[in-house]
């Protein structure tokens, strides 16, 4: 089977981005959101980053509009999946939210279908276990910003087949992505060993050792990272990084998981990172 049809449901910074490769691949898109304004906010954003390449002479204005014109806007998940043969959820990193989502999507999406999601922590068997096709569901983790970066980690949940996972690999190639299977388990690969390193940063700050600034020269002119972990924790959310913490923490159970007291509290704050204009540093 190929996904000749896909349906991204959420269009925030992981969906709009999902949505674009989708559909400067050739393939058409459902965008799924739930308010018009969220939907608008979406394809704005993808019309910028297309309108971006299209400077940089990466692609030619043809390419901008045929990709575009491969993205249709749904505000009914089950309208949005009717007709599809992948489905990636990327909205926010809460059980319960993806728990309402993946039930209209389960009763509404063809028989055929593959359910795919693009959690970065939440285990895939336990996302799989709220639809009657575990062996169709997987994890379809891409990297923001998703146009740029190459890596997406592609999860077997307990019962995920062989031929849902091969879908998932081509379709991922397609794309012009490099897939890499992981087994399921807390944050898979690229949080469990990221997260820790982050919030040992935020340590760091709370405890008074170096400011953001130093801790992320530290790291950059020391260990070779383009980002530093703060600079990093700000463009990912620090709510996001919260959220996949306390899965970590509550999957393992280990206390290096523990989020560090001053990333709870800027959280509580609002300060959120990029997305909110303040975090770790502040931006315009």
């Amino acid at each position: 089977m190929d996904a000749k049809k896909v349906a991204v449901i959420g269009g925030g910074t992981m969906g709009n981005g999902i949505a674009h490769v989708f559909a400067m691949s050739g393939i058409p898109v459902n965008l799924i959101e739930t308010k018009q304004e969220f939907a608008d906010r979406a394809l704005s954003t993808i019309e910028k980053n297309l309108d971006r390449m299209v400077k940089k002479e990466k692609i030619d204005e043809a390419k901008r509009s045929e990709t575009l014109d491969s993205i249709s806007i749904f505000l009914d998940v089950k309208e949005g999946v009717k007709d599809v043969d992948l489905v990636v959820e990327a909205v926010p990193e809460n059980f319960e939210i993806k728990k309402s989502v993946w039930s209209q999507v389960d009763e509404a999406a063809p028989d055929h279908a593959i359910l795919g999601s693009n959690t970065s922590s939440i285990s895939i068997t336990k996302l799989a276990a709220l639809t009657d096709r575990p062996e169709k569901f997987i994890g379809m983790h891409f990297f923001n910003p998703v146009p740029v970066m190459k890596l997406v980690e592609i999860v077997r949940g307990l019962e995920t087949n062989d031929e849902t996972y091969d879908v998932v690999e081509e379709t991922a190639k397609k794309l012009n992505k490099a897939p890499v299977p992981v087994n399921d388990a807390p944050g898979f690969v690229s949080n469990r060993v990221l997260m820790p390193m982050i919030n040992e940063a935020i340590f760091c700050v709370g405890e008074g050792v170096a400011t953001p600034e130093n801790v992320d020269e530290v790291m950059k002119l020391g260990m070779a990272h383009p980002m530093g972990p703060l600079r990093l924790a700000d463009f990912i959310g620090l709510d996001v990084c919260l959220d996949i913490l306390n899965v970590l923490y509550d999957g393992f159970k280990d206390p290096k998981y523990r989020p560090a007291p001053l990333l709870v509290k800027m959280v509580d704050a609002g300060k959120l990172g990029n997305k909110t204009g303040e975090g770790f540093y502040k931006y315009d």
